[in-house]
């Protein structure tokens, strides 16, 4: 097996993976105001989350930056549990049903995307400890740095992806409200995020 097909592999599995679960729960959260139909405000969040993540990987794991990964572990739980508050804030009385952004705002600037990306920054520290870890002493890793993104981002799209269809099955299929749905898996991240950031 290639060099780019092992890191490739070792991206994926690191955050499509149930011991990445501090990742798989900011996700739950940053994907919960949004449905299928929202798919371009999804590819706006992701992307700017995908930008602030990759920035900090490639810096930290090719050691121009460095920091406490105790720190990190302590600010991946706040961002989630940033996130959550927001979507909690944007949820409205109990008739409103819609909680995406307003159409007339843009995209790009709309401050989820803002937020997620400056989140990214942190939870791609997050990645590169783990990467660092596979490195050992090797200094100049491009290759495996490039393929190992990748991976995480092949990974990031597919939970997002099941995500978005889990909350279309139970809108849809069981006619569950949006504000429902964004309540009930914006409060199960949040305790989650908090059990996390009290335990680290």
């Amino acid at each position: 097996m290639s060099v780019f097909s092992t890191y490739l592999q070792l991206g994926f599995h690191h955050i499509f993976n149930l011991r990445a679960y501090d990742h798989l729960v900011f996700l739950l959260a940053l994907c919960a105001p949004y449905v299928l139909q929202d798919w371009r405000r999804v590819l706006a969040l992701v992307t700017s989350f995908t930008l602030g993540h990759s920035l900090t990987l490639a810096l930290a794991t090719l050691e121009v930056v460095h920091y406490s990964p105790a720190l990190i572990e302590r600010l991946i739980p706040v961002t989630i549990i940033l996130t959550c508050l927001l979507n909690l804030a944007r949820a409205g009385r109990p008739t409103d049903r819609a909680v995406a952004p307003p159409a007339s705002r843009p995209v790009v600037l709309a401050l989820p995307n803002l937020l997620a990306a400056g989140f990214g920054l942190i939870h791609g520290l997050g990645f590169s400890s783990y990467l660092r870890g596979l490195l050992g002493r090797q200094s100049r890793p491009v290759l495996e740095l490039l393929s190992f993104n990748v991976g995480v981002e092949l990974g990031q799209l597919l939970i997002v992806g099941l995500i978005l269809l889990l909350g279309l099955l139970l809108l849809r299929g069981l006619n569950v409200a949006r504000r429902d749905w964004l309540l009930v898996t914006s409060g199960a991240a949040l305790g989650i995020a908090t059990i996390l950031l009290v335990s680290v």
